[in-house]
């Protein structure tokens, strides 16, 4: 499927969306379990893909995807789970307004792990970034105590 918005736009569409599912999600948490939230969550977007796939007629016949995609999207989906059960359960628990700045801590993980397991070579300038970010994150999610 192609389409007209760069990568850009998608990742400002990310962005928004993350938004709204960390507030959305807060206001979900707060009568019942954080697991089954997950697992309500994990359904409907579960849902959601399979009607997107069938009606942009982007099936294909999954046996016939490598054993290497299979290995590390299967790996992917772990991970992807392990950090919704732990964010839904952080939200339960703390503020919204810390929570989310901690989860995006990632963003720095994702460089770090890019560097030693993709070979990518930020600059002098992005790591410059990244460190700002690193610092964004814990001003936000550290609390004054008095």
């Amino acid at each position: 499927m192609t389409s007209s918005l760069g990568w850009f736009s998608w990742a400002l569409l990310s962005a928004f969306f993350a938004a709204l599912t960390a507030i959305l999600a807060k206001l979900g948490v707060q009568q019942i379990n954080a697991d089954l939230a997950t697992l309500i969550r994990t359904a409907i977007i579960f849902m959601l893909l399979c009607l997107y796939v069938a009606l942009t007629r982007q099936w294909s016949n999954p046996l016939q995807i490598s054993g290497h995609s299979w290995l590390f999207l299967g790996l992917s989906g772990l991970a992807t789970g392990a950090s919704w059960l732990c964010y839904f359960r952080a939200l339960q628990l703390g503020d919204v307004s810390q929570v989310a700045p901690i989860d995006k801590l990632s963003l720095v993980l994702v460089v770090i792990f890019a560097c030693l397991f993709l070979g990518e070579r930020p600059s002098l300038r992005e790591w410059f970034g990244i460190g700002l970010i690193a610092s964004g994150v814990m001003v936000l999610a550290l609390k004054e105590q008095g």
